[in-house]
């Protein structure tokens, strides 16, 4: 499974990707807004702070209702970093969004239907050729559903219908979280960098570290 970070944090994108672990960075206007910046330029900044990942997305603004409106901000969404084939755009699970989705993957541009809470949402998603579909699995566990059963049952039925879309598990909130998403299937988690950090720790290495570290200044001393 792949590890995309879901921030427009310039400085937790830039650590993430030093690790290498990164494959891609999912934001929205939300995300971007927190930061103060004009979007266009955090997109800008995201790609070239990460040259070597799958996908960045660029999400359609509220504002934008009928498809028409959201191939146009598309249209100049793609432009960014002069056409980086990194740009995702990402669309809303509605059906404008549906035929916006078409419409840019004929063309060949990358799209991420977000927001989605059913496989049947999923199943139009990938059927109006989606390249990646997010389930939004903490929402779901928030009034007391099972966002990770959710992933299950999508991945299945793509393999049973042998979609290309990939899975991207969203909204994930903690390490238990990546776990589950990975055994259920999903192609890709997105995650914040808090989680990445988490993940990346365990007591016991710590332990190991300090009792590694302490018999090596004890073999010194010999």
């Amino acid at each position: 499974m792949k590890l995309f970070i879901d921030t427009a944090n310039l400085v937790d994108i830039k650590k993430a990707y030093k690790i290498g672990v990164l494959s891609g960075v999912t934001t929205n206007p939300s995300l971007v807004a927190k930061e103060g910046v004009k979007f266009e330029d955090r997109i800008t900044e995201i790609c070239q702070a990460v040259p070597r990942v799958e996908s960045v997305s660029a999400e359609v603004t509220p504002d934008a209702v009928t498809a028409e409106e959201m191939i146009a901000q598309a249209e100049e969404l793609i432009k960014i970093n002069g056409g980086d084939e990194k740009i995702t755009i990402k669309l809303p699970m509605t059906l404008a969004g549906l035929e916006a989705c078409r419409y840019l993957a004929d063309k060949g541009v990358k799209t991420n239907v977000t927001l989605i809470f059913t496989v049947n949402q999923a199943l139009l998603a990938a059927r109006a050729g989606a390249t990646y579909v997010s389930p939004f699995l903490g929402r779901l566990d928030d009034i007391s559903e099972d966002g990770v059963q959710l992933v299950s049952k999508i991945a299945e039925l793509f393999r049973i219908h042998h979609f290309d879309s990939q899975i991207i598990a969203a909204s994930v909130r903690h390490p238990d979280h990546v776990t589950r998403v990975a055994m259920a299937g999903a192609h890709i988690a997105t995650i914040p960098f808090s989680v990445i950090e988490q993940i990346s720790k365990h007591p016991l290495t710590n332990q190991g570290i300090e009792k590694f570290a302490a018999d090596w200044e004890n073999s010194l001393k010999n």
